[in-house]
């Protein structure tokens, strides 16, 4: 059986993805030859790609998003949902409405975008791939971000879920990405030195690059995977140490 990254002309849809890591999953698509959509809330261009605005959280826009994709390009053959994000909130000074719209960002959202487009997939020949883009504050203590990392945890499992509610016609697979360098990581880690200081400790010494995560995402989506589906692939470069390892007398991290 041969089998091969190239996604030549498959027609891709990429929620946020005009920046950040969005950018680099819509630039590795395009260069396994994918045709792209992209979408957001505010208008933003991206060579090779298409773009069409679009509030995720809300159901109707998604329908038509979708239905405009289909009637332009005749089909839907992988969606990316990679919107998402929280800024940084101490759960128990955040306000409701606060925590309910990062949960209906993070989770709702990507529920909605699939739904609409399994709607199309389950009817064509062969099928279709959602790649949910989900985060390593899924799997571990999210301090500052808990409701964000709640609602991704709730995303892997709606990965699962979906994954076989939905086969065998339409794959479903996540990506628990890590820490990734992009034009908002100080928002996050500071100045570049706080950057510096936060890849160290990784595992392999740095920060992902957005282009490594769409490279992840076009594998799931690829031939390559035909038999991934229901899985959380982690992309965290080794992950984190453990934190006594460095506290403890003679320890090394």
């Amino acid at each position: 059986m041969h089998v091969e990254l190239d996604l030549d002309g498959a027609v891709v849809l990429v929620t946020g993805g005009v920046r950040g890591v969005g950018l680099g999953i819509t630039r590795a698509f395009l260069a396994a030859g994918a045709v792209v959509v992209t979408c957001a809330r505010r208008p933003s261009e991206v060579d090779g790609a298409s773009f069409v605005p679009c509030d995720v959280r809300d159901a109707d826009q998604v329908g038509a998003l979708v239905s405009g994709i289909v009637a332009e390009h005749g089909r839907l053959d992988v969606v990316v949902n990679n919107a998402g994000g929280a800024p940084f909130a101490l759960a128990g000074k955040a306000s409701p409405r606060f925590h309910s719209k990062i949960v209906e960002l993070n989770l709702l959202a990507p529920l909605l975008v699939a739904q609409a487009a399994n709607e199309v997939m389950q009817e064509q020949d062969s099928g279709g791939s959602i790649v949910n883009v989900s985060s390593v504050s899924g799997r571990r203590p999210s301090p500052g971000t808990a409701a964000y990392g709640a609602a991704k945890a709730g995303l892997d499992n709606l990965t699962s879920s979906l994954a076989v509610e939905w086969a065998p016609k339409v794959r479903v697979n996540a990506l628990a990405v890590g820490m990734v360098r992009t034009e908002q990581s100080h928002l996050h880690y500071g100045s570049d030195a706080g950057i510096e200081a936060v890849a160290k400790t990784v595992p392999l010494g740095r920060l992902a690059s957005p282009d490594e995560i769409g490279a992840c995402a076009v594998f799931l989506a690829s031939p390559l995977a035909s038999y991934v589906s229901g899985a959380t692939l982690v992309v965290h470069g080794g992950g984190e140490a453990p934190a006594f390892l460095t506290a403890a007398d003679g320890g090394s991290s």
